[in-house]
């Protein structure tokens, strides 16, 4: 049986990482070439899937610092977190967040001219996420160093930062308020 913290399963992980993530690319590369009539909703639905992705890293990432609190540092068990959070952020969280980026700014510019409000308010909410991701990704190097200095109480706390950011993100891109 491969334990988790062998590197041959971590390079299988990046390996397929990079293969969906080139066949996400070369899926938006075909859009813009082909530029079928309702382009913007292909680029809409890729936006959403990378949302969702990142979403779904932000909200884990804070519950691998829970438990990883826990563990004694240097154990096997810190060793397992240790490889989870750095899979997470480098095969997930990272590309998800900056094809999110990629793909919101075009929408933001093509559809809205950056005008709007709402528009402004969402952005400001994202740029807070954003920031919450560079904690998290500071926090991944700090556990890897065995220099955690948070409780887990904090980072239960922290848990609720991206969903009341992605709460407040939602609202502006639906209901779009003023």
């Amino acid at each position: 049986m491969e334990r988790q913290v062998d590197r041959a399963p971590g390079r299988r992980a990046r390996i397929r990482a990079f293969v969906a993530i080139g066949i996400f690319v070369a899926l938006l590369a075909g859009l813009f070439v082909y530029q079928p009539d309702n382009l913007y909703l292909w680029i809409k639905a890729l936006h959403i899937i990378a949302v969702m992705s990142w979403m779904a890293a932000l909200l884990y990432m804070p519950r691998l610092f829970i438990y990883h609190t826990d563990a004694e540092p240097g154990s096997p068990q810190s060793e397992t977190f240790k490889m989870m959070e750095q899979r997470l952020l480098k095969v997930i969280m990272n590309p998800a967040m900056m094809i999110s980026w990629v793909l919101g700014l075009y929408l933001a510019w093509s559809v809205y001219g950056f005008q709007g409000g709402w528009l402004h308010a969402k952005l400001l909410f994202v740029v807070l996420l954003t920031g919450v991701h560079v904690l998290f990704s500071r926090a991944v190097r700090s556990f890897a160093r065995d220099e955690n200095t948070r409780s887990a109480r904090y980072w239960r706390l922290m848990n609720e930062a991206p969903t009341v950011l992605m709460i407040a993100i939602v609202i502006m891109a639906v209901v779009k308020p003023f």
